[in-house]
């Protein structure tokens, strides 16, 4: 009886330790947040007055200030590298759930074990290979302040520190028999590559098959981070079949994320985040339905039109849909539209709008491509407009059928239309600001982000009054740097995965494939459709985009195909993928923001996506659409 007792009083022990050890973590963990988030405010707020400073400088004073780009850039690594260290802190990392999501409560728990460890795998391996990068890096001098390259350099390894520390905090809390499975499971799987490392090596190009299709797939599927596996794929496939140091993977993620046109995203995303809160977007629907919302199927064309205004300028598709739908589904739901058609709907304008200008993919696909991005921003409207006429007829017939016959709502009077515009003038006149000065060559996609952000203070503390409160800021500045480090730190992961599959001579033999493909230019686009609707689907947007960018451009530009028609074409494509049920994440995130399950969307949203790839087929053989107006 005893020994019962005695067992009984260790295991309570036992469990009160545990729960101490863990809420010490706890506490460690959010210390540690705190440490990282107010540098990483600060770097935003920095960026956006360099940047500020300098083109009032330059085009006030005519007096530019030589070291104001170089500045800014050295704090674009820190911001990249703090902000990504956020996102996995925030476990805000883009990520395929569906395989996961449909495990046992334990087998969910297991596979966040095997995303975490993956995650810490990853970061632990690239530590030393990063501080070496650091010293390769003192030889190096800013040309303008004289400063060392290692000041910007050291980003990266305090960057994965910080990353690696805050994963290890959480697996923390794991199961011990979850974390040494996991570790066994990676022990295994290492060194049996090990083992077989030789005979990978004799099979040449085949062995991206188990490294860039395998691997990666089983990573993918299992939850670990998107980013985190293309950089798992690569390291693997350079340790086991080749001799190059993993220096130079680091110097590729700095290459990728160091494009100064990148710059643009977080203050692209500072900028969506200050639309919504200073009450712009709300002012826009509100305007568009006062025009629109009498007629059948009124509101669905005022969420169509009101995509096509604010969509692209957050960075963030989520972002762009909570913005409008919760203006808009209270009142659709009460005029009789089902919730399954509602969210469907949403999403579908989602994917209408990617090549809204100004967009983070077109601002991503200009940086590995070198396709201009005023051109880029030129050509992006009508292909959006188009789809979006497709989705008003569609939407028009399915509100005839939804929409509640019993419910009329009267016309707006003339006043109350006119009330509405000079309430949302000043709003209405920012996407028309930032267009307008791109295209006209005013200022870049970077400075005009800046202009965007001063605006949008101005009129939101001068005109929309009461939307924005200090106590948001903070939140605010977090979210930009957490979101632009995860979509940062995908950009330099698929560089290193891309340059890995050059070196191996993979984007020749694709190339040589490509070319031979039946239908000549016409089959080349069609097949690159289907393939980034997958690509899309799977690997979201900006991943497939970075990694397929390089190696597809080239073979269309063989091919004749105009370089702004195939980005235009590609973008629409992996958007419709984005979408798409049951991998497209963006689907889901509409099903949160509707707060619909997405069991009631399934079914009516392929009516929506089947007419959105018709009208993407159109776009596709009539390059008119996407280059008429260059």
């Amino acid at each position: 009886m005893s020994a019962v007792v005695d067992h009984r009083l260790a295991v309570a022990l036992g469990e009160e330790r545990g729960t101490r050890a863990s809420s010490y973590g706890l506490r460690l963990e959010q210390w540690l947040r705190r440490l990282v988030e107010i540098p990483a405010a600060a770097v935003v707020i920095a960026e956006v007055v360099i940047l500020f400073v300098g083109i009032v400088a330059r085009g006030v004073f005519h007096k530019p200030i030589i070291w104001s780009d170089e500045l800014a850039s050295i704090l674009f690594l820190w911001l990249a590298m703090l902000g990504s260290a956020i996102a996995v802190q925030r476990s805000a990392h883009m990520r395929l759930t569906f395989f996961i999501s449909n495990l046992s409560p334990r087998g969910e728990a297991w596979a966040s074990t095997l995303a975490s460890g993956g995650v810490a795998l990853f970061l632990a391996i690239i530590l030393h290979p990063a501080l070496e990068y650091v010293d390769d890096q003192a030889f190096v001098e800013t040309p303008a302040l004289g400063w060392s390259g290692t000041i910007r350099a050291a980003a990266i390894p305090v960057g994965c520190l910080i990353a690696l520390a805050s994963t290890c905090l959480g697996l923390v809390r794991h199961s011990i028999r979850d974390l040494l499975s996991v570790a066994l499971l990676f022990a295994l799987v290492g060194g049996a590559l090990y083992l077989v490392g030789p005979s990978l090596k004799a099979l040449g190009n085949w062995n991206l098959l188990i490294f860039f299709v395998g691997l990666l797939g089983c990573a993918v599927m299992a939850g670990v981070p998107i980013a985190f596996s293309f950089c798992l794929a690569t390291v693997a496939f350079l340790l086991i079949t080749t001799r190059t140091p993993l220096l130079v993977v680091v110097g590729r993620i700095d290459e990728g994320m160091s494009s100064l046109i990148l710059l643009a995203v977080p203050l692209f995303v500072l900028l969506g985040q200050l639309v919504e809160k200073t009450g712009m977007a709300r002012v826009m629907v509100a305007f568009l339905a006062s025009i629109l919302g009498h007629v059948r199927g009124g509101l669905s064309y005022v969420m169509l039109g009101a995509m096509l205004l604010v969509s692209g300028i957050s960075g963030s598709k989520t972002a762009d849909m909570a913005a409008i739908a919760p203006v808009l589904f209270p009142e659709m739901r009460k005029r009789g539209m089902k919730d399954g058609e509602l969210v469907s709907l949403l999403a579908a304008s989602g994917a209408m709008s990617e090549t809204i200008p100004p967009s983070i993919v077109l601002i991503a696909i200009a940086s590995v491509t070198g396709v201009s991005i005023a051109a880029l921003f030129t050509a992006g409207i009508l292909p959006g407009v188009v789809l979006a006429i497709v989705l008003a007829f569609v939407a028009r017939y399915r509100a005839g059928r939804e929409e509640d016959a019993a419910v009329k709502v009267a016309r707006a009077p003339l006043s109350m239309v006119a009330k509405t515009f000079w309430i949302a003038l000043p709003a209405l006149a920012l996407p028309f600001l930032i267009r307008s000065a791109v295209v006209e060559g005013l200022a870049t996609a970077t400075e005009v982000s800046t202009i965007g952000i001063a605006y949008c203070l101005v009129i939101g503390l001068l005109i929309y009054r009461g939307g924005l409160a200090w106590k948001s800021v903070m939140p605010m500045l977090v979210q930009t740097a957490s979101l632009s480090g995860a979509i940062l730190f995908i950009v330099g992961a698929a560089s290193a995965m891309a340059w890995a599959l050059a070196q191996s001579g993979f984007s020749h033999e694709l190339a040589a494939r490509m070319a031979g493909v039946p239908g000549g230019a016409y089959g080349f686009l069609l097949v690159s459709v289907l393939a980034f609707i997958v690509l899309g689907s799977v690997l979201e947007g900006i991943p497939a985009i970075v990694l397929f960018g390089p190696l597809l451009f080239p073979i269309a530009h063989q091919f004749g195909i105009h370089e702004v028609h195939y980005a235009m074409v590609v973008i629409l494509a992996m958007g419709l993928g984005l979408f798409a049920p049951p991998f497209g994440l963006c689907y889901y995130a509409a099903c949160i923001i509707g707060n619909v399950p997405p069991d009631a969307g399934m079914r009516r949203i392929w009516i929506y996506l089947a007419w959105l790839f018709v009208g993407l087929l159109l776009i596709t053989f009539v390059p008119w659409i996407s280059v008429g107006f260059l």
